[in-house]
């Protein structure tokens, strides 16, 4: 009875991982769809704005580590900002994916340093020297209050935020209109330390 009871709530609790990950999948889906219907403009002053709370939240980065991304779909181009920080004195590099499932490793780079197209043929550093981030920007798709990010499914943030020796400042980079009431987290998922908008910063906790 025992051994039925165990077997019956695994079940259960893979159905409802799955229900929740179909979940997912459709609120990303609404979500990117409604960031990429933003007029360029609209996006564009967003990400000043967003830049500007960054500003703040760091204001010194001399000799730290920063890791941005390259913008794809809609999300706030940050490109300016990672130049500006270069020459405040930061260090700054971008993710790339090394091995399927695997956690993300981060190269140095900085604005003019060649690119090479990376997995789904996202701009990689091209040479640059494997360096550990003091600072994660991150870009999610969806986030809540709790300080939980939705991101495109593959896990990779969380599995290297995980898998990294000391955590890093982590902060999550959206638009407002990507709050949602909560992303229903699952185990593996690892909140931001912040998640900055153009509207406000929420802090975890």
């Amino acid at each position: 009875m025992q051994e039925s009871s165990g077997a019956d709530a695994a079940s259960t609790a893979a159905g409802e991982r799955q229900a929740i990950l179909r979940w997912r999948r459709d609120e990303r889906a609404r979500l990117i769809a409604a960031r990429l219907a933003m007029a360029s403009a609209e996006r564009a002053a967003a990400a000043a704005r967003i830049a500007a709370r960054l500003d703040g939240l760091l204001p010194e980065l001399a000799g730290r580590t920063v890791s941005l991304y390259w913008p794809m779909r809609g999300e706030p181009d940050l490109r300016s900002w990672l130049a500006a920080a270069v020459g405040r004195g930061a260090c700054c590099a971008l993710p790339l994916v090394v091995e399927k499932n695997a956690p993300l490793v981060f190269r140095s780079w900085r604005p003019g340093e060649p690119l090479a197209r990376g997995v789904w043929n996202i701009p990689v550093p091209a040479e640059g020297s494997v360096v550990t981030p003091d600072v994660v920007l991150a870009p999610l798709v969806g986030f809540d209050a709790a300080g939980y990010r939705l991101g495109y499914g593959g896990g990779y943030f969380d599995r290297t935020l995980a898998a990294l020796p000391a955590r890093p400042l982590v902060i999550g980079i959206g638009y407002a209109g990507a709050a949602i009431a909560t992303i229903r987290p699952l185990a593996h998922d690892i909140p931001m330390d912040v998640i900055v908008t153009e509207e406000a910063e929420h802090r975890r906790g």
